[in-house]
């Protein structure tokens, strides 16, 4: 599992012959440090790291915000038509995304919020899977925490913002982790959003270092280097909160 980045890494450093000879060469004869200040400075890469992280995000907030709201009246609330709106939410778990993206597509051009921000962020910021994680964490909390703030005059929404959240810390986290991931390596949907150059994010920009016919190897390793150390860092400083959320979830409700 860590040969590919293993691998990654030390081309990231090569000359474009050593990453060409066959058979392969380990290490760089010569460490190319500069190869990072290239893809710093080559189609706007700045740029789009800094819309990878806007549209990241604005997905990880919506659905943080969105997905507990709906897992909170799903878990905790009685109204008609609960369980047959919960289900068909669950049945959008088995509907792949290729086959939704022309329709979003449309939409996108109705609303003229195609080459936006918007086209990459709003269709995001709802998930089922998200709210199917956050509603099996909130049955696990006992109901008398409910009972006892109703006493102390205590509003639905204020049971949701001042006892659920606070205790649901873990499977938030896990639910970000997630989204983070899925925002950040998203190429697909914002390959078909977006038309201009100012507009892309990390993955799309990445499939630029690759021309039709020649790719500068090191360069494209540098790039994917820079875009996947800070999902590394990420798990690396959440890995606590994302087990616990998975392992609580998993084991109450």
């Amino acid at each position: 599992m860590i040969l590919p980045f293993l691998w990654m890494v030390l081309t990231s450093f090569k000359t474009l012959p050593e990453s060409l000879k066959v058979p392969p060469e380990i290490f760089p004869g010569t460490w190319q440090f500069e190869n990072f200040t290239k893809v710093w400075s080559k189609n706007n890469f700045g740029r789009y790291y800094l819309n990878s992280i806007f549209v990241t995000a604005g997905r990880t907030i919506g659905q943080l915000i969105l997905c507990s709201l709906a897992a909170f009246a799903f878990a905790r609330l009685r109204f008609p038509g609960k369980n047959i709106l919960f289900f068909a939410i669950l049945s959008v778990l088995m509907v792949p995304s290729q086959v939704v993206l022309i329709p979003n597509f449309i939409l996108m051009q109705q609303f003229r919020w195609l080459d936006t921000f918007y086209a990459l962020i709003v269709p995001g910021i709802f998930s089922a899977f998200g709210t199917f994680l956050l509603r099996q964490f909130f049955m696990g909390l006992p109901k008398d925490l409910d009972e006892a703030a109703k006493i102390d005059g205590c509003s639905l929404f204020g049971i949701y913002w001042r006892i659920y959240l606070p205790l649901s810390k873990p499977a938030l986290v896990a639910l970000a982790i997630f989204t983070i991931l899925a925002a950040w390596n998203d190429f697909f949907f914002p390959l078909i959003m977006t038309s201009s150059d100012s507009m892309r994010v990390l993955p799309v920009g990445i499939a630029t270092f690759q021309g039709q016919y020649g790719t500068d190897y090191p360069l494209l390793m540098a790039g994917a280097l820079l875009a996947t150390l800070p999902m590394i860092l990420m798990f690396i400083f959440f890995q606590r909160y994302f087990i616990e959320g998975i392992a609580m979830t998993g084991t109450k409700g």
